[in-house]
């Protein structure tokens, strides 16, 4: 049995995840870049980054980027974004735009 290093908890209840994802301050903005194209920018996100940005991706059919641990999508997407965050487990009332 596999036990978590941060909780002592066995792998498959440990809340570790769940407990940063709540507690993360995740700012939601948008950006103009050449040309007037739009881009969201969400800012705040330090675990697992990457497949939240694929996740937003998939979803949003769009594409975007992840620089620096932040996430960069195509177009401007910022309430939608905010519904899809909620469904992946993160806290509205951490959620700023």
């Amino acid at each position: 049995m596999d036990i978590c290093p941060k909780c002592g908890l066995p792998k498959e209840t440990c809340i570790c995840g769940e407990l940063e994802k709540s507690q993360q301050k995740i700012k939601i903005s948008v950006a103009e870049r050449k040309y007037r194209k739009k881009v969201t920018i969400i800012d705040g996100i330090t675990q697992d980054t990457k497949k939240v940005a694929k996740q937003l991706k998939e979803e949003l059919a769009c594409g975007g980027t992840v620089k620096d641990k932040r996430i960069e999508l195509q177009g401007e997407h910022v309430k939608k974004v905010i519904e899809k965050l909620q469904k992946l487990g993160f806290n509205k009332e951490t959620i700023e735009r």
